[in-house]
């Protein structure tokens, strides 16, 4: 299947020079939506994975169905004052500023097997600080999958130890 062409591209968006991929567009297919769900759990068929960690806000609408298919949790990852109870934090510099983001200090048990889940693979900057709270919470990341690569940004080769999985890429803007 043809996701790239599912993908709308906003030119200057959020600012002027990125390129945003907008998969509002893909979830609005409902054929689309079932087979990206489907592929993104594919590699993992098999695997044990406690919970799902789903980065805010797109990585939500990935993750909730990802979670069900594979009987197990979901823990969100919230830009800093977006959560009600008690949290750990970890800042990053993204393509186009700094930002905070933070999760429950309850959301991961020591030894949970964690899966991260969001749309789209840029500098690796919002995963590198996921990956840092879970770390934190002595979660053990299995892998990491994402409908978008841009691997011309580095987040790929960034996070290159883990096990990546991604269904289209966009080698260079």
């Amino acid at each position: 299947m043809d996701i790239k062409s599912k993908i709308r591209e906003v030119p200057d968006w959020p600012i002027n020079g990125v390129n945003f991929k907008d998969i509002t567009t893909l979830l609005q297919d409902p054929t689309v939506f079932k087979y990206v769900i489907d592929e993104m759990i594919k590699p993992y068929a098999g695997k044990h994975i406690d919970k799902i960690v789903a980065i805010d806000a797109r990585g939500f609408l990935l993750a909730t169905p990802m979670a069900y298919l594979m009987g197990c949790g979901v823990s969100l990852v919230r830009k800093k004052g977006k959560l009600p109870y008690e949290t750990i934090e970890a800042s990053y510099q993204k393509e186009y500023g700094p930002d905070t983001l933070a999760m429950h200090k309850d959301t991961i048990i020591k030894g949970d097997q964690i899966l991260i889940v969001d749309d789209l693979l840029a500098t690796g900057g919002t995963i590198g600080a996921t990956v840092e709270m879970i770390e934190k919470l002595e979660g053990e990341i299995v892998g990491m999958s994402f409908i978008i690569d841009l691997p011309f940004l580095g987040g790929s080769k960034k996070l290159s130890k883990y096990n990546i999985n991604y269904l289209v890429n966009y080698e260079s803007e």
